[in-house]
């Protein structure tokens, strides 16, 4: 005669906890609120990572201890132009981990010369500046969706959040002046400061003549007495 033998009942009234693998909760990006709208973070949600959006008065994304500061090619040569990009770069400083994003390189030329206005070289030579003067390394993206996967694997990293304390960075007098000078096409901060520290004020250099300008500053003055006299 066989012998069946009896499979073992599953006790139901144990008190055992049943071994159920919680879900890790996920990083949460703080993003600046400007950002809404940018494709960055649709593609950032679909990745499964928690986004809180809040006003960053330096830099567009925080990830755990780093601040991300993001630029799409035609921002950051238009930011370049207009010096803002310069602010934005020392207000950066304030943080010990930061990050330069450049984003769109499969879609667009950087180094269009021309076609922006600016030279290809200066922004090469700007971009050294950002790694050599400031310390700030930089990466550069195909696209959006390779912008969000960079900033979704940095998320996993073992790092501390940070509190966010950085403030916009307020110029001084000097460097009110300078930074309106500075707005001129070809002019640096040295040849800004060579005419503030001749003219003093900026109503003096505009009301200069090209002559006495030429004499201070050479070719560049034909920019600036351009820019005087065009219409809006």
């Amino acid at each position: 005669m066989k012998t069946i033998k009896p499979y073992p009942l599953l006790d139901i009234f144990s008190k055992r906890k049943p071994n159920i693998k919680k879900d890790k909760p996920q990083p949460k990006i703080i993003v600046d609120y400007r950002e809404k709208n940018s494709l960055v973070i649709s593609e950032l949600i679909k990745l499964g990572l928690e986004i809180e959006f809040r006003e960053l008065k330096v830099a567009d994304y925080i990830v755990k201890d780093v601040a991300i500061e993001r630029k799409t090619i035609n921002d950051f040569v238009n930011s370049m132009i207009n010096k803002r990009l310069f602010n934005q770069i020392q207000e950066l400083q304030q943080y010990k981990n930061k990050l330069l994003l450049v984003e769109g390189m499969d879609e667009q030329e950087l180094y269009s010369d021309g076609k922006s206005g600016v030279n290809g070289n200066a922004i090469r030579g700007f971009l050294l500046s950002i790694l050599l003067k400031y310390n700030i390394p930089i990466i550069f993206t195909k696209n959006y969706e390779d912008s969000a996967k960079f900033i979704s694997v940095l998320s996993k990293k073992q790092t501390k959040e940070i509190a966010l304390k950085a403030k916009k960075r307020i110029l001084n007098k000097k460097e009110q002046l300078q930074f309106i000078i500075e707005g001129f096409p070809g002019i640096g901060p040295k040849t800004a400061q060579k005419l503030l520290k001749k003219y003093k004020t900026i109503q003096n250099i505009i009301s200069a003549s090209e002559e006495e300008l030429k004499e201070t500053i050479g070719k560049k003055a034909e920019t600036i007495i351009k820019i005087i006299k065009m219409n809006y």
